[in-house]
């Protein structure tokens, strides 16, 4: 079983983007409830180029044009991946109901599996608008390193391997950049709450 909590995902964030000051700033609680980002100053999230479902290579530009939730996860994950993007994908719906319109967003951290046609085929099982995104492994890493996720690979022999990464899902909006970003324990309804707050204060 791929083992990944948010205790340790968190501790690797904390280090990756720069010491206490930064990870402090992630840490204080939003007026929209969750997690904010202090000042707007957290370099997470950023440029990239990686291949849409149709093998077309686009950009965050492309990619992020409205609020986005950005997840990195990879399908054969057996157990953490698919609970995370079908969180996100009922928080899309609660928002559609209320008239605003979210995209989720599936970046592969595995290319050596996760092939164009791969990603397409996950992020369309999961939700009608979902992006899948993968690329080279020099792509996909300039990606990660962006938005300061961690994955290596784990156990496994053959292509029966697992991987072991971060979990969070990051709200990204298109003129501020990272609003917020949910762990593993924050249910669809309050996901959307949030979103729906952010959203509404830009």
């Amino acid at each position: 079983m791929n083992r990944v909590y948010v205790g340790a995902t968190s501790a690797v964030l904390a280090v990756a983007i720069g010491g206490a000051a930064v990870w402090t700033a992630l840490n204080q609680e939003s007026s929209c409830g969750g997690n904010a980002i202090a000042g707007g100053n957290v370099a997470i999230g950023g440029p990239f180029e990686l291949m849409n479902g149709d093998g077309m290579l686009v950009t965050d530009g492309d990619v992020i044009d409205g609020p986005t939730l950005v997840y990195f996860g990879y399908t054969f994950c057996p157990d953490v991946c698919p609970f995370d993007v079908a969180r996100n994908a009922i928080a899309v719906d609660i928002l559609a109901e209320q008239g605003l319109d979210v995209t989720p967003v599936f970046i592969s951290i595995d290319p050596e599996r996760d092939t164009p046609e791969i990603v397409a085929q996950y992020a369309a099982d999961m939700h009608p608008k979902m992006i899948g995104l993968t690329g080279s492994p020099e792509q996909v890493k300039a990606a990660s390193q962006a938005y300061k996720t961690y994955y290596a690979r784990g156990t496994g022999e053959g292509e029966f391997y697992l991987m072991d990464h971060s979990t969070f899902t990051y709200l990204m909006l298109p003129n501020t950049g990272l609003a917020s970003y949910f762990g593993r324990d924050v249910q669809p309804e309050e996901m959307a709450e949030q979103t729906a707050c952010h959203i509404a204060a830009n």
